[in-house]
């Protein structure tokens, strides 16, 4: 039994890892109060905030299965290899480079399997500089897991080439007839506006990975 826990917080240690052994992926909080018979998912929440404080867990509140156990790593058959092939801004365009080829010097994220689908093909990585889709918890530091794809709907979030600028930027995608709208995730922040010629979209956002800090 791990130090200092309750017993309520233990048996939730318990059933975390029982969890992950028999389906390689972790709890949402209301299995965990179902499961237990814990009265809510508030009860739930805050025991799950003692573990991370005892580092017994560590948890990603932006996904609803975003707890992990301090020392144990997924198995290799759940997860997948992203190349991080640069940076993009989430604030003013920076430029990024809009080809890239993965080799053996190429840094790589290890994924579940349970944020991206088993398909790793056209997965890629891009770290977000800039605070402008914060509303969207999409914060400066951030690592962005996006698909390789040439088209999107309007309101998805994708990561878009501005021809003229040489220049990607990771923002909400309008087509509003002959020009688009590139807008923020900040009610600070103004849209961009460009000529729909001018844009290339590169990826659209799969998901959202925040680096564990010590």
């Amino acid at each position: 039994m791990a130090r200092n826990l309750s017993r309520r917080q233990q048996a939730m240690l318990e059933y975390i890892e029982r969890f992950l052994e028999d389906n390689n992926y972790p709890p949402t909080i209301r299995e965990i109060q179902r499961d237990l018979d814990i009265s809510s998912t508030s009860v739930v929440d805050y025991n799950l905030n003692i573990l991370e404080q005892r580092n017994q867990i560590r948890r990603n509140r932006n996904i609803s299965r975003g707890i992990e156990i301090v020392g144990r790593f997924p198995s290799p058959r759940h997860i997948v290899r992203v190349p991080v092939v640069g940076q993009i801004a989430a604030g003013l365009p920076i430029p990024v480079l809009d080809d890239f080829v993965q080799d053996d010097l190429t840094e790589q994220l290890e994924i579940s399997t349970e944020l991206v689908g088993n398909r790793a093909q056209g997965l890629f990585a891009l770290r977000v500089k800039g605070l402008s889709m914060i509303d969207a918890l999409i914060n400066d530091g951030d690592l962005v897991i996006l698909r390789h794809q040439d088209s999107c709907e309007n309101g998805e979030t994708v990561a878009v080439w501005l021809r003229a600028e040489k220049e990607t930027t990771l923002k909400k995608f309008y087509r509003e007839g002959e020009r688009v709208r590139l807008q923020p995730a900040n009610a600070s922040m103004e849209p961009i506006y460009t000529d729909a010629m001018n844009v290339e979209i590169q990826g659209k956002l799969v998901t959202v990975v925040r680096p564990y800090m010590n």
